[in-house]
């Protein structure tokens, strides 16, 4: 039996020894060099970050408090770079928190102060191993990196494994040729399964979006990611399709790997959901707006007099009974959305009036509130093809989300202008912002942000997924950008009357 491959430390490794106490600097030094490593040192983050541009290190020992740049800054700047030096901190302050943040912010382990000699050798020489083993597995999925044509014509294990595959599987090359197709991929796509192999995409694939998303991860610049979206085939088959690259650091996109998954049932059963949802909210629809009539006849005094506890008792019941019909309206609305009911009435629509109008309709609710809403856009803007009414909800949800979530004296912004073949708005408020992990869920049905700060703010969770149905619904695209206490912006971009083609 062939022994496996040992991870190989680095005899030689290149240090950055990064900390503002000198004492702490040389001994590492000294310690480091003696153990045969090349060391460099830095007493602070900025002089690190130069350095690290100029020359590539290894391993970074780096501290967490230092006066200027602080080491997680410094982390931070490395992970916007996507930078893959290793990192090792070194602190004093070992509390959980700063921990926590260091690790997020790439970090891969701590030593803390005051440390032993033989402390800092079996950190570094942890860091160590890991590297190696990582720069190992990279020097194996380099070998292992053949042309995918090399792949194909390989023996039967690899074709019995894509043969006995439930989802349908198309393999390109880097000339978007299909060079590995199993048996279910041409089952699912409904096309003949015969003279497949070399031929291109664009000649074999009759669906024009899984096309299109092949050639999108070929044009793909820098960070290669995969695409994912649902294709139709036919009147009652539904898939989704998610295209990723195969890359090689140096050749870049050597070729595609799609994974073709029928999602019929799902489809199906979010159909029947809609449509139970739809049947409930109308059969709840008119007796709350018969309890609603009641308490305000009661309210009015028309059937007698009432006490002052009994005014207060039938106004929060009144305001809770127009909450349900709020959200037994939204989810409605939601759901013609998703049916594509609701789209009657599409034509050419400058948006510059109505996003005016909209402004103008909900700048007495930000006066109240001691709040400042501009709107800043030309007086006419290029045509899109869009419902006004359609737009108007979109607009008053996002405003009056940036309403709400924006304290008093703050400031909502409505941006408006061409971005090439596009139009793009944009709602920004100096709110309370918006935390990192919620970001990706805030246009799920019924999600809402839970903490401190808005747990008095009033909501069904169905404005923001209302909103984003309405823009894909016009063939656009919606994207949230948000820093905590530093408020958030919402961008729109949909397609001008001249193009009308779906935003990728």
């Amino acid at each position: 039996m062939t022994p496996e491959p040992q991870a190989t430390r680095f005899e030689l490794a290149s240090i950055l020894v990064v900390d503002d106490e000198k004492v702490i600097r040389d001994g590492c030094e000294r310690v480091l060099t003696k153990a045969g490593h090349r060391v460099t040192t830095a007493s602070d983050g900025q002089q690190a970050l130069d350095l690290i541009g100029r020359q590539a290190y290894d391993l970074l020992l780096l501290d967490i408090k230092m006066p200027g740049l602080d080491g997680l800054q410094v982390l931070k700047a490395l992970q916007q770079e996507q930078s893959e030096l290793l990192v090792l901190v070194v602190t004093g302050y070992a509390t959980i928190e700063t921990a926590v943040e260091a690790m997020k912010a790439g970090a891969y382990d701590l030593l803390l102060k005051p440390f032993s000699t033989d402390a800092l050798r079996i950190a570094v020489n942890r860091a160590l191993d890991h590297l190696g083993l990582a720069r190992e597995m990279e020097n194996l999925r380099a070998e292992q990196a053949r042309s995918l044509r090399d792949i194909a014509k390989e023996q039967s294990r690899v074709r019995t494994i894509m043969n006995s595959m439930t989802c349908g599987v198309l393999v390109t090359d880097n000339e978007k040729n299909l060079v590995l197709v199993n048996p279910v991929a041409p089952q699912m796509l409904d096309i003949e399964s015969t003279s497949l192999i070399g031929r291109p995409t664009a000649e074999v694939l009759p669906q024009p979006k899984l096309v299109a998303m092949i050639d999108r991860v070929f044009g793909q610049e820098g960070r290669f990611t995969a695409l994912e979206q649902d294709i139709e085939i036919g009147e009652n088959t539904c898939l989704r399709a998610r295209t990723a690259p195969v890359q090689d650091p140096q050749a870049g996109i050597l070729g595609t790997v799609t994974v073709l998954q029928d999602i019929t049932y799902l489809k199906e059963m979010d159909r029947m959901k809609s449509e139970f949802v739809t049947m409930v909210s109308h059969e709840l629809k008119a007796p709350l707006a018969a309890i609603y009539q009641h308490m305000e006849v009661l309210l009015t005094g028309i059937a007698g007099s009432i006490s002052d506890r009994q005014r207060h008792s039938l106004e929060r019941a009144q305001f809770r009974a127009q909450g349900m019909t709020d959200l037994i309206n939204e989810l409605l609305d939601l759901s013609r959305i998703e049916a594509g009911q609701l789209f009657s009435q599409q034509e050419p629509l400058d948006m510059a009036p109505v996003i005016g109008r909209v402004v103008d309709l909900l700048r007495p609710q930000a006066e109240a509130r001691h709040q400042t809403l501009v709107m800043k856009a030309p007086p006419s803007l290029p045509l899109i093809s869009a419902d006004p009414r359609n737009m108007d909800e979109m607009l008053v949800n996002l405003i009056n989300n940036a309403l709400k979530y924006t304290p008093e004296r703050g400031r909502i912004e409505v941006t408006a202008e061409r971005q090439g073949d596009y139009l793009q708005i944009k709602v920004t408020d100096t709110g309370i912002g918006i935390p990192k992990e919620d970001l990706n869920r805030i246009f799920d049905k019924f999600y809402r942000v839970k903490s401190d700060k808005t747990q008095t703010i009033s909501g069904t969770g169905l404005g923001l997924p209302i909103v984003k149905a309405i823009v894909e619904a016009h063939h656009g695209s919606i994207r949230v950008d948000s820093r905590m206490a530093r408020g958030a912006s919402f961008t729109i971009i949909l397609p001008l009357l001249a193009t009308c083609s779906p935003v990728a």
